[in-house]
């Protein structure tokens, strides 16, 4: 879907002005995303995997929720429709806890610019893995890992272990971090 995105500065403040997401990956324009990453109180991370027909990193095993902020939506509020659409859980932007804005500039061979500012959250997911509808063209599955098979994911990134992309070592290791002292 080709929706329109706020288009942001290098330092992430909002221009004004909105363009298509077609468009900003083209020309490279920085723009404001939403990840959600849920936890439970058995101390586990919810990971769901890229659908196959994603153009950039297909069946890559990653946040439990991500997407672009539609054009005059604030994070949190695309945050929440983000988690609605891809994985069919009502959650309201009190249960979002935000833990920071991360910087992720990255090119692909496929011609695509990712300037993206990923407005981080985390949540308690509050419902069985079972009852999670995956979004058809986003998302193929989902898994939950404990806090330590996810620090061993980040610990063997670039083992071909189709998890995380390893420019995001940094960011992986923050997300875990603030979970931990969530639940603990």
């Amino acid at each position: 879907m080709d929706e329109y995105i706020d288009v942001a500065t290098e330092e992430g403040l909002l221009t004004g002005k909105s363009e298509l997401k077609s468009v900003i990956h083209k020309k490279g324009l920085y723009h404001h995303t939403s990840h959600v990453w849920f936890y439970t109180s058995k101390k586990e991370i919810l990971l769901a995997q890229r659908s196959a027909q994603k153009v950039i990193c297909p069946l890559l095993w990653d946040v439990s929720v991500a997407g672009h902020i539609d054009a005059g939506e604030t994070p949190k509020e695309g945050a929440v429709r983000e988690v609605k659409e891809e994985i069919g859980v009502a959650v309201s932007k009190k249960d979002l806890i935000s833990i920071g804005i991360f910087e992720c500039f990255q090119s692909y061979d496929n011609g695509i610019t990712d300037n993206e500012f990923h407005n981080t959250f985390i949540t308690e997911l509050k419902v069985p893995v079972s009852e999670l509808v995956p979004q058809e063209g986003e998302v193929e599955a989902f898994k939950l890992v404990s806090f330590d098979g996810f620090q061993h994911l980040i610990d063997t990134i670039g083992d071909n272990s189709n998890h995380f992309v390893a420019s995001n070592k940094s960011y992986y290791e923050f997300v875990l971090q603030k979970i931990v002292e969530t639940v603990n």
